[in-house]
């Protein structure tokens, strides 16, 4: 297991990363020595982020290893200390697009977004428009920067095909206050699910690494390979015998977790098409919603917290099972 160093602030050899921020640090353990640099990187961030972005940074000289630049091949040695220093954000070339959003909240520091399912986050490939970013762009006008170029404003992330609350930084100050407080995981994330089959439990929490997938990097699953801790809070609200709905709250947020942890448990979502069967429901995209979102705000230090109701669709499964 990689140990990720708590502090962002590491001290780095005198000159380095002078005009960076957001170092990123591991120490290699022995089960990852021989490996590449860049594949270990991708595996190992927190974020989603594709191999070419990883081989961008070093050959930009945004990665160390002991202090010194290395090459894409390099090979890991056991010890190994790793540091990443995420470049400022550069000019983003992104359109604004004028696409309705439904604000739940919004000051000049952060808005608050009910997004629809189906709507993609930010671009990437094979989306490069239409995008929440685009969106946000184009309604806010100001956003921060400190993500990087293609996720101006985007502290957290939903699925695609998750619907429900997000927010987003309208400033670098407000980014960094938001981003810390979902690193400590203090920000509120209550989700209602439906899931396949009847849980044994009214209550539970699944305490399982999260890493991705050796067959498929664009997936993720439980493993304790490059694998970071992550915890879900479970609560059943209603049983229909073959399904039942749930709360979820995330104490950790990595990417899928909701979906990988109730996969492995044996209740995948109902119209996941990925971790689940998509049969049998008229959803496009999983039974997911991100009901909840409540964190403190960055300027006025008050705890805010905002709700979303179930979208129609997912209304009408859950309709069709009450009625059965």
């Amino acid at each position: 297991m990689n140990e990720l160093n708590k502090d962002v602030n590491q001290q780095v050899p005198s000159g380095a990363f002078e005009e960076e921020r957001d170092v990123t640090e591991w120490t290699v353990a022995g089960e990852n020595a021989r490996e590449r640099i860049d594949k270990y990187i991708t595996e190992s961030w927190e974020d989603d982020i594709s191999r070419s972005q990883v081989q961008l940074w070093i050959s930009g000289g945004h990665v160390t290893v002991n202090g010194a630049p290395v090459k894409a091949n390099y090979k890991l040695a056991e010890g190994d200390v790793v540091a990443v220093a995420v470049p400022e954000a550069e000019a983003t070339d992104l359109i604004a697009e004028d696409i309705p959003l439904e604000v739940v909240y919004e000051d000049s520091d952060v808005i608050v977004v009910n997004k629809p399912r189906g709507m993609v986050v930010h671009p990437a490939a094979g989306h490069p428009s239409g995008t929440l970013v685009n969106a946000l762009m184009y309604h806010c006008k100001d956003l921060s920067g400190i993500n990087g170029e293609i996720r101006p404003g985007i502290v957290h992330r939903i699925d695609k095909d998750t619907s429900g609350l997000i927010m987003a930084a309208k400033n670098d100050a407000s980014h960094a206050s938001l981003a810390a407080q979902l690193k400590e995981h203090s920000v509120t994330r209550r989700y209602i699910a439906v899931v396949h089959g009847n849980l044994s439990h009214d209550q539970g929490t699944v305490d399982a690494p999260i890493g991705r997938d050796p067959h498929d990097r664009k997936l993720y699953t439980v493993t304790e390979k490059n694998s970071k801790r992550s915890v879900t809070h479970f609560t059943v609200l209603e049983r229909f015998g073959d399904c039942t709905l749930l709360e979820l709250q995330l104490e950790t947020g990595r990417t899928h977790q909701i979906r990988v942890h109730m996969k492995f448990i044996g209740h995948p979502l109902v119209g996941d098409p990925i971790y689940g069967r998509s049969k049998g429901t008229t959803m496009n995209g999983q039974a997911l919603h991100a009901a909840v979102l409540g964190f403190v705000h960055p300027s006025t230090g008050e705890y805010m917290e905002y709700s979303a109701p179930i979208p129609a669709d997912m209304e009408e499964v859950l309709f069709a099972l009450r009625s059965r």
